[in-house]
């Protein structure tokens, strides 16, 4: 863990020289340690001084998007974001990230224990298990491999051979527990103990597993090639956000820190998190966590919107590094896929690299993703799918990395392109991993950054708090387009979150509702390294935003759409249960104030694991005497007494209704685990916050 050109002395004899912030670097220092005091020293060099006497030497600089001015990142195996982003600052950070240790055995030293699923039903699970093992000599051992939960055990006696030794066994589990994704069963987890003895030494090591298959389905259909996850032979929706680090030190993000935002995560009905390739292999913890809440992983290798070096020494250190991370992660039952990089292909094609860059830098890429990451993966980790970058179409890069019929999609026509929201229900891709909108965090969270004479979204603070360019006034813009905008600088702050979830919303449902021509929804992004307008739905202090509320509901195990096409309004339901479910389906047609002008209901059975229309309303069923500006349609499925979902469709934009002011009823309790409230109201409300500034937390709804 050397952040990052760094060399290590023992005692003043040179042992390490680093290059590489993501891979562990060790050194056999039993001649060099004496009896007493010994001394550890680390010189740092600059990671941007260090890079550039080989730029003055370079025939071109490397594109780099984070990095434009100096160019020293894509030379650098360091965190890309520590270079700036458009949601971060630019630190370019020193120093010793992870624990230094020194380690010491005698005779034998467990190496890996890598864990294969061979077969699996519900009935009886075959596993290889690899224990590679380091012997100091030729030797006798005894082996042993147990599971307390299940109380299975091997024990027998081996052969070690001087040096590395691999040792495979097989195990078997009658009636095992399958690991799901959260929301389609549970997560059970088992813990392996391998135990190497000799008659003078033992050596240990413990993993915990998932027993589940996961295959990335791409198969040809009537919209081109499918891209669907599937766990234990189940289609799943993949419904989540992407993951940037927490922080942007990268040791300041404890344990707590990714408890909560990964239980936030699940808490809005998500099962899957991208970690995204400009920023770092996450902790073990982090893993763990994932295992713990059923959260799917889609993990890039570090490399993000840059070109890389193509040089032997430069691939040496890459495939290190992801030797290393690949037999680091690779137990993980929540792991789907092992991705190449971030929108470097998409770069390429679409960012005019081929026009200004020598072809020689795209054979450099395909060294590096096409062959060194895809050796390792499939060296180290052949199960799992290995995919060349996001957005990619196809393995060998010749569709458009962008064609909506193949592979994995990014969509940043709404914010970059300045299109209005409606157009993501325009956009039919078979998997979107990226798309989103800025908003500012909420009062509290500006108020740790500013002074009450800086309340202006253009003042320098608020600006050096926005790292996307122009982004404060592409925000306001779309707010004049959608709302009455705000003269208070604190409503202002809150409409545009408003705003933000209104719009992801209308991108979520309809990707959901196209269910199964897509089959995952990753929006950016989850969460920020400092407090920044940004498009994540929790802010930097763990505050949820208005997103992460709306995003509980459009991430829903049953979500009711409803949608306007050719004249008819469709009542869209989806489900991502495993069983059917019978519910009253409810649409009104009702004004503001509460009245209801019309009123269908009819019994419907909802089928597992897909979306139809249930219903559908004829533009010429609405009377011609209603006034857009002042109704809506609400819709509901009721299954036992109980709303299992509901929404509205608005005919008119916000700023063109006719809202009337309401009255809010409050009741408020004190409960044993915290507080209730309880709001009613005769006529609608809408967007209605909620907010406990000086108490930790979040409000159920």
């Amino acid at each position: 863990g050397l952040d990052t050109y760094a060399v290590v002395t023992l005692n003043d004899e040179k042992i390490i020289k680093a290059d590489n912030m993501f891979r562990p670097w060790e050194a056999e220092v039993k001649s060099i340690l004496k009896s007493g005091q010994n001394q550890l020293k680390v010189y740092f060099h600059s990671p941007i001084q260090h890079v550039l006497p080989r730029l003055e030497t370079a025939h071109q600089k490397l594109p780099a998007v984070s990095d434009p001015t100096i160019g020293t990142s894509p030379y650098t195996r360091k965190s890309p974001y520590h270079y700036g982003w458009d949601w971060g600052p630019r630190l370019v950070t020193s120093g010793i990230w992870q624990p230094v240790q020194l380690e010491a055995w005698d005779d034998i030293k467990i190496i890996d224990q890598k864990f294969t699923i061979k077969s699996l039903n519900e009935k009886k699970a075959m596993i290889e298990i690899d224990v590679e093992v380091f012997s100091d000599f030729e030797q006798k051992a005894m082996l042993q491999i147990s599971d307390d939960q299940i109380k299975i055990s091997i024990n027998e006696p081996i052969h070690l051979e001087t040096g590395s030794n691999l040792i495979g066994k097989e195990l078997e589990i009658i009636n095992p527990e399958l690991w799901f994704p959260y929301g389609y069963g549970a997560q059970p987890l088992y813990t392996f103990r391998t135990e190497i003895s000799t008659e003078k030494a033992i050596a240990t090591m413990s993993k915990r597993i998932g027993l589940r298959t996961l295959d990335v389905k791409r198969e040809q259909d009537q919209w081109g090639e499918s891209f669907t996850i599937v766990v234990n032979g189940i289609p799943i929706f993949a419904k989540g956000a992407n993951w940037i680090p927490s922080d942007s030190f990268t040791m300041r993000v404890s344990e707590d820190k990714y408890r909560y935002l990964l239980n936030s995560a699940v808490k809005a009905n998500m099962n899957m998190i991208r970690v995204w390739g400009g920023g770092i292999y996450e902790a073990d913890v982090f893993y763990d966590l994932c295992d713990e809440l059923g959260l799917l992983v889609w993990q890039d290798f570090m490399f993000s919107c840059a070109l890389y070096p193509g040089d032997e020494p430069f691939l040496k250190s890459v495939q290190q590094e992801a030797s290393y991370q690949v037999r680091r992660l690779r137990h993980h039952p929540c792991l789907a896929l092992w991705c190449g990089n971030n929108e470097i292909e998409m770069g390429w094609r679409d960012w005019k690299w081929h026009e200004n860059m020598p072809a020689s830098m795209w054979e450099d890429y395909l060294k590096l993703f096409h062959v060194t990451l895809p050796g390792v993966c499939q060296s180290e980790d052949p199960a799992r799918l290995y995919w060349n970058s996001s957005p990619a179409s196809d393995k060998d890069a010749i569709l458009h990395p962008q064609a909506s019929t193949h592979g994995d999609t990014h969509y940043w026509g709404v914010w970059h392109g300045k299109e209005p929201f409606d157009f993501y229900q325009q956009h039919f891709p078979r998997f979107i991993s990226e798309y989103g909108f800025q908003s500012f965090p909420e009062p509290a969270t500006v108020n740790k950054f500013t002074e009450k004479q800086d309340h202006d979204i253009f003042s320098p603070v608020m600006l050096l708090h926005q790292k996307s360019p122009n982004g404060n006034a592409l925000i306001k813009d779309y707010l004049k387009k959608n709302y009455v905008v705000p003269k208070d600088f604190s409503n202002f702050l809150l409409l545009t979150q408003v705003l933000q979830a209104e719009g992801i919303k209308m991108g979520a449902e309809h990707f959901r509702r196209i269910r199964p021509r897509c089959m995952g929804s990753i929006y950016w992004q989850l969460n920020d390294c400092w407090p920044v307008a940004s498009w994540s739905s929790i802010d930097y202090f763990g505050r949820w935003k208005a997103l992460h509320y709306y995003a509980k509901r459009f991430y829903a195990p049953i979500l009711i759409v409803p949608h306007f096409e050719n004249g008819t309004y469709q009542f869209n339901v989806v489900s991502d249960l495993s069983e059917p479910i019978d519910a009253t389906l409810q649409v009104k047609l009702l004004d503001f104030s509460g009245k209801s002008h019309l009123k269908f209901e009819k019994e419907v059975q909802i089928r597992p694991h897909e979306c139809a229309i249930y219903y559908s309303l004829s533009k010429a069923d609405i009377p011609e005497s209603i006034d857009p500006r002042e109704n809506l349609l609400y819709c509901s499925l009721e299954n036992d007494g109980k709303i299992i979902a509901e929404n509205a469709f608005y005919f008119e934009l916000p700023k063109n209704q006719k809202l009337i002011s309401p009255e809010i009823n409050v009741v408020f309790k004190k409960e044993k685990s915290g507080f209730s409230i309880s709001l009613s109201t005769e006529k609608l409300a809408r967007s209605v916050i909620l907010k406990a500034d000086q108490i930790g937390g979040q409000f159920e709804d």
